[in-house]
């Protein structure tokens, strides 16, 4: 090491992101919440162009 170091002192190195999930560990989150806003649009989406809540099978 090229740095002298204090007692209780340490050195980090981070490591690269080497995982394919480790580089888009911050996209998954979006991600899915991005997939439940587009499934939730649908429902609703699903349920006015319908007007009736009950599926055909039921009726």
């Amino acid at each position: 090491m090229s740095e002298d170091l204090k007692t209780g002192e340490t050195v980090v190195r981070h490591h690269k992101n080497r995982h394919l999930y480790e580089r888009f560990e911050g996209l998954i989150g979006v991600l899915m919440v991005a997939a439940v806003v587009v499934l939730a649009i649908g429902l609703i989406y699903g349920l006015v162009t319908t007007g009736d809540s009950t599926p055909s099978y039921l009726r």
